[in-house]
Formats: structure tokens, sequence, C-alpha cells
């Protein structure tokens, strides 16, 4: 991105609700593992906090999380079987350095 510092680095939470109580720990489970996989985010992990998927990640390009967002929507898709109604959220941006 122009005129960004080559070491800057962001931190992004988001949030997805909406998941039932009954897929959240797997869920949770199998969207960190694939992330592992997505070598361009670092320090990633899903948690299931009894009503929601919180992802955690950071990146050295993605200011406004929108990027993580689109990937953590199609990670859900994929991780999570059974159809659901849910809303992905930002819950905060960090700037790191």
């Amino acid at each position: 991105m122009a005129g960004m510092d080559a070491q800057t680095r962001f931190r992004v939470v988001l949030v997805c609700a909406g998941v039932p109580a009954h897929l959240g720990q797997q869920g949770a489970a199998d969207i960190t593992e694939e992330f592992s996989h997505r070598e361009w985010h670092e320090n990633v992990r899903c948690n299931w906090d009894g009503s929601s998927l919180i992802l955690q990640a950071e990146n050295d390009y993605d200011e406004d999380g929108k990027a993580l967002m689109d990937e953590f929507s199609d990670a859900i898709s994929a991780c999570i079987s059974e159809p659901f109604d849910g809303d992905i959220t930002v819950r905060s941006i960090s700037r790191l350095g």
C-alpha cells in the first residue's frame, strides 16, 4: 500500500454471530486449522465464546479488515456444513507497528 511503512502490521478481530451452538466449538477448531494454510495471516486463532465465533489474525495489509472478513466467510462456509444465517462484524483493528 502506498505510503505505508513496510513494518506496519494490523491485528484484526472479527465476530460471526448466529452460529448454531452445537456447531461452534468444532467450527472454531476447523477454521483455525483452515487458516494454517493461509500463510499471509499470522497468529491466527478462532474461538467459540458460546454464542459467536471470534477470529483474530495479524497481517501487513488489511487495515480495514475487509480482506480477512471475506476469507473468514469462505472458511465458515468450508468448515461448517450446516447452513445458518450469520453476520460477520469487525470487533477491532489495531495497528501493531
